[in-house]
């Protein structure tokens, strides 16, 4: 054998994400570092891509100049905070939002905003759970109460978005989710519809380059388009997997595919 033939990539994973994936070992996320094995210890250390290392390993694999995967995962996951200033920095469409900190918030935001605008759980939030459309002033002030900050956005009178799934940089999965009549959300967990009729390739592309420029490795993004432009709503970095069942698709399995057919 040729001394100068490179040596193969060396994966582990810590999170589940990847564990019926036959060519990475995966060895959980434990409390403690040290309640791993000196074995697993010195494999994580040793290893070229340590995926899914959970929030608790994530800053401190990559102080050490680990490569981990997906890139901007934790930090943006369930944060809609993070990914606004990321989406502002990187001058990404956007629906105009804000944050509002401090006393008179109410008459800051209506100086702002004219009802109906969108207000949310600005961190944790999913699955259409902790967004409110507002109407009125009373509207207002019944979300204010124990939301510090305000993270208020702009409606956009859609009926429907696009669900746009990318792994390393390409789609790997689009479908439309149609909201039920009377809901302004589109999640299928709120009776949202899936349609995988005429998806716009344009559309899928931007999702491409919005996952490329902001370093998505793994997301779900969910785009619309709102007088003939496009928009990131917002990136799911935990998203449900209907459409992928709908359409006989496993996701594990394709993530399997792409970590490992890809150097790290």
């Amino acid at each position: 054998m040729s001394t100068n033939q490179t040596p193969p990539q060396t994966r582990v994973a810590l999170g589940k994400r990847l564990r019926s994936c036959p060519g990475i070992p995966c060895h959980g996320v434990k409390p403690n570092w040290k309640d791993y094995s000196l074995e697993v210890r010195r494999a994580v250390q040793r290893a070229d891509l340590v995926c899914y290392p959970s929030t608790l390993y994530e800053d401190v694999l990559n102080s050490l100049g680990r490569r981990t995967f997906p890139r901007n995962y934790y930090r943006f996951m369930g944060n809609k905070i993070q990914q606004t200033h990321l989406f502002q920095l990187l001058e990404v469409p956007h629906p105009r939002t804000r944050l509002y900190y401090g006393r008179n918030r109410a008459q800051r935001i209506l100086e702002d905003f004219s009802p109906p605008f969108v207000a949310k759980d600005p961190v944790g939030s999913s699955q259409g759970l902790g967004v409110w459309l507002v109407t009125c002033r009373e509207d207002l002030d019944r979300y204010l109460v124990g939301h510090h900050p305000a993270y208020i956005q702009e409606y956009l009178p859609i009926d429907r978005d696009l669900r746009v799934v990318l792994v390393k940089g390409k789609a790997v999965h689009a479908y439309w989710r149609a909201g039920r009549e009377g809901e302004f959300r589109h999640n299928v967990s709120r009776g949202g519809r899936i349609s995988f009729e005429e998806v716009p390739p344009e559309a899928v592309s931007f999702a491409e380059e919005v996952g490329r420029r902001c370093g998505f490795e793994e997301v779900g993004l969910d785009i619309c388009r709102f007088e003939e432009r496009f928009y990131v709503l917002e990136a799911n970095m935990v998203f449900g997997l209907e459409g992928f069942r709908a359409m006989g698709l496993d996701i594990s399995r394709i993530l399997c595919d792409r970590v490992l057919r890809e150097n790290p």
